[in-house]
């Protein structure tokens, strides 16, 4: 008998246990910079230097913290599903947990790339200063999608969705887009859940009938989804 399709759509929130901060503060800032300035193709071109000094700190955060508890109930669940993480998260905790199927929409923070081409991709654990070169000879940048950029990770997550027999959506606020719209494409049937301390059921979430919304935490949310699946 063939193992069910189970996705997870993860956000923030997921990571946040493990003590990476989530998107932006209450006062709209990220690490105490305007988001723009540092997550948007106009802040690269405006200040190269303060967005590769920005992801260089996230990146030596990164390597200090370990997944949590919710990362490895989610790699667990391939024992019974065959899992697809869906993830807005530029971190490798999902993959350091044991899940093996990860589709990352926004980047990853521990590769780096061209800034002319987006297809010379190189892993990356060092900080990336201006003067360091692709092949081509050009400047290397973070490999994450800022604002302004297309999302092109997300063809591959549409048929995901479109073909899950369950979803679980986790640490995410569902106000990103145009992650936030792939629930939409998931078939009028398929169960649903939520996973949110603070669950925003608004229009990308609102107009599914078959959803049940689990206020908690990541962690505490995934231990009762799984007793819910397994």
């Amino acid at each position: 008998m063939s193992k069910k399709n189970l996705v997870i759509l993860s956000g923030a929130g997921m990571s946040a246990e493990s003590g990476i901060k989530t998107f932006r503060d209450d006062d709209g800032l990220w690490e105490g910079h305007d988001v723009m300035a540092v997550a948007s193709i106009e802040g690269w071109h405006k200040d190269p230097e303060l967005v590769l000094d920005f992801y260089n700190q996230r990146r030596k955060q990164l390597l200090t913290v370990e997944p949590n508890e919710g990362h490895k109930i989610i790699a667990a669940l391939e024992n019974q599903f065959e899992v697809t993480v869906v993830t807005q998260n530029v971190d490798d905790l999902h993959e350091r947990a044991g899940s093996s199927n990860v589709i990352h929409l926004h980047g990853e923070l521990l590769k780096s790339r061209s800034s002319v081409d987006e297809n010379l991709v190189y892993e990356c654990r060092n900080d990336i200063v201006l003067g360091d070169k692709c092949e081509l000879g050009t400047q290397m940048r973070p490999f994450i999608v800022w604002f302004g950029e297309m999302v092109p990770m997300l063809d591959h997550a549409v048929p995901v969705v479109e073909n899950a027999d369950v979803i679980v959506i986790v640490g995410t606020s569902m106000q990103v887009y145009p992650a936030a719209s792939l629930a939409g494409f998931a078939k009028s049937d398929t169960p649903i859940y939520y996973i949110d301390l603070n669950p925003t059921v608004n229009d990308a979430v609102s107009h599914l009938t078959n959803l049940t919304v689990i206020k908690a935490t990541a962690s505490s949310g995934l231990n009762q989804l799984e007793e819910i699946l397994v």
